[in-house]
């Protein structure tokens, strides 16, 4: 079949999942589309980046429909990782990547073994919001670095400094949004665009993404969700570990 084909429908089942979590697509898109792209930094990046904000943006209409979104600690966070960001991506133009997956990897192992741990029963006061800001800004350094966006540790950040995973995954939707488009700059002179299919892109990830939120939203619960995401991060760090020793 036609490789655009593939590009879409995996882009499709990618968004719903992430939508579900309450993240941008582009920690899964990054890998996925490297199968179609050669250029890691000036096609592959660019395009998730784009992705990454506008799907993060509907899957936090999604959760806000049911009313899932602290909206201050929301822009709160939105504001410093959209400031944080885009220092990544500048990095990432000039600096070899292995010691920063070295930190990347560290984070991930411990924020998996974490989230498989039961949830305790915590109090609206037990959240630690001023911990998770100022986490927000390694992590977003670190995801503009990489071009995934900050959603994939900012979520079980949220989680482990107390917030439920429901209101994790809104408030992190949102968070995450403005920091994407703002990585997305310093790749603006740089990016090679197909603009066709971006625009398919765009409308895919977008509406599936809402989907996949809606779904969060009704019907899967908290503790579940905690799971999935920590199963999400374990196969995705496996998938990365894989990459990296074959090539």
């Amino acid at each position: 079949m036609d490789t655009a084909f593939w590009i879409v429908g995996g882009l499709a089942v990618l968004s719903l999942i992430s939508g579900m979590l309450g993240l941008g697509v582009a920690f899964a898109a990054l890998p996925y589309f490297s199968f179609f792209m050669s250029d890691i930094v000036h096609q592959v990046q660019p395009l998730t980046l784009l992705l990454n904000g506008l799907t993060a943006l509907f899957s936090a209409f999604g959760f806000a429909r049911s009313g899932l979104i602290d909206w201050r600690k929301a822009i709160i966070l939105g504001a410093v990782t959209t400031v944080s960001a885009p220092l990544g991506s500048l990095l990432a133009q000039y600096i070899q990547q292995t010691a920063i997956l070295i930190l990347y990897f560290a984070a991930v192992i411990f924020l998996a073994f974490n989230l498989f741990r039961p949830i305790q029963k915590r109090t609206e006061g037990d959240q630690n919001f001023k911990l998770a800001v100022i986490l927000a800004i390694p992590i977003s350094v670190l995801a503009g670095f990489l071009g995934v966006g900050p959603g994939f540790l900012l979520l079980p950040t949220l989680i482990l400094v107390g917030f439920e995973p429901k209101k994790a995954a809104g408030i992190n939707a949102f968070a995450v949004t403005p920091p994407s488009f703002s990585a997305l700059i310093p790749h603006l002179k740089t990016a090679i665009w197909d603009p066709t299919l971006t625009v398919v892109l765009l409308v895919v990830g977008a509406g599936m993404s809402f989907v996949g939120a809606r779904i969060t939203s009704t019907f899967v619960p908290n503790a579940r969700l905690k799971r999935m995401f920590g199963s999400l991060i374990v196969v995705m760090t496996a998938y990365k570990l894989f990459t990296l020793f074959v090539h």
